[in-house]
């Protein structure tokens, strides 16, 4: 299959995407980033994409992604290609990509930008000294850094993971929401795995693959994945792909000031849809939050062109399922 950008036949419009997870059923917090991205996308005469992410076999949960969908459209958010409309970039499911995946994978691999590494995560954890510890936790040491991708073969028998060669630099930005950025992916994490040790690849490298494959050039997504563009971006030169406009909003909190989560039945968008929560009121308090109206219901399709990004609230929103 090989590894390939999809170039955009009708001149270089803006391509955004929505991409939910089947590992539960999609909350509050969802609605109000795919809300953004779909006005973003639509606001400048865009095209939208559906792709199913679901990778992370263990997680997934029957029904799910048919659900994400259902909610969605409940919502009044449509788009161009996905896994029931089709499209030229399919399949829009990542479980039925994976060939493209291990095609990448290959290509790191002949470029020596990738190393198997044998480290457990516990070892890590000890390896790594509490003065060291990233953002996300401890940084990998290096470890296993000192092997070669032809080291492969020497490792029949044992379960490694592929991580991606970080090295040294800053890597910055200009995001759609919060501005200029700068980041150095060395302190963040360290080398990071682009192939799991289950030889199902990661989400840093599918989401590249698949965003340059589909020719999305615009992402807008929680700032929760701040720490994931800077490694994604260095996965975009390694390919030789063009990035996409990165775009992060805040998370919506609940009244306890936990980010919401999808383990919080009441919240779900599928049990508001069968409480009968009229959905054009669920957009207006969502358009409140991101500086549209002031709470009156709406359907997406009213603020096509109207929503400014410097509009958007620095803050995180703070939603009470009781409301509803």
């Amino acid at each position: 299959m090989g590894v390939t950008v999809r170039s955009s036949e009708s001149g270089p419009g803006i391509v955004g995407r929505l991409a939910p997870s089947p590992t539960g059923g999609l909350h509050l917090g969802h609605a109000r980033s795919f809300l953004i991205a779909w006005l973003m996308a639509r606001g400048a005469g865009g095209r939208v994409i559906l792709r199913v992410e679901d990778i992370d076999a263990s997680r997934v949960r029957p029904g799910m992604a048919e659900l994400a969908m259902l909610d969605l459209r409940w919502l009044g958010l449509d788009w161009d290609e996905g896994p029931d409309v089709g499209g030229p970039s399919g399949p829009y499911v990542q479980s039925a990509r994976l060939d493209r995946f291990e095609d990448a994978l290959g290509l790191l691999k002949r470029q020596e930008l990738v190393y198997p590494c044998t480290c457990t995560r516990a070892e890590i954890q000890r390896a790594a000294s509490a003065p060291h510890a990233g953002e996300e936790g401890p940084i990998y040491p290096g470890t296993c850094s000192g092997r070669s991708a032809r080291d492969e073969s020497r490792l029949r028998g044992r379960r490694f993971a592929w991580r991606f060669r970080v090295g040294t630099g800053m890597v910055g930005w200009d995001d759609l929401f919060k501005g200029p950025i700068r980041s150095d992916p060395a302190r963040v994490a360290g080398d990071f795995v682009v192939g799991r040790s289950d030889g199902a690849p990661s989400y840093q490298l599918a989401v590249v693959v698949d965003d340059a494959g589909m020719g999305v050039n615009q992402v807008v997504r929680g700032d929760d994945l701040v720490s994931s563009t800077p490694r994604q971006l260095l996965l975009y030169r390694a390919f030789g792909f063009e990035p996409p406009q990165f775009g992060h909003v805040p998370l919506v909190l609940g009244p306890d000031g936990r980010r919401l989560a999808k383990r919080d039945d009441a919240i779900k968008l599928s049990t508001l849809r069968g409480l009968g929560v009229d959905p054009a009121r669920l957009i207006g308090t969502l358009g409140r939050t991101i500086g549209l109206g002031e709470g009156e219901p709406a359907r997406p399709s009213d603020w096509v062109g109207l929503f400014d990004p410097a509009s958007l609230p620095a803050g995180a929103p703070v939603l009470d399922p009781a409301a509803w």
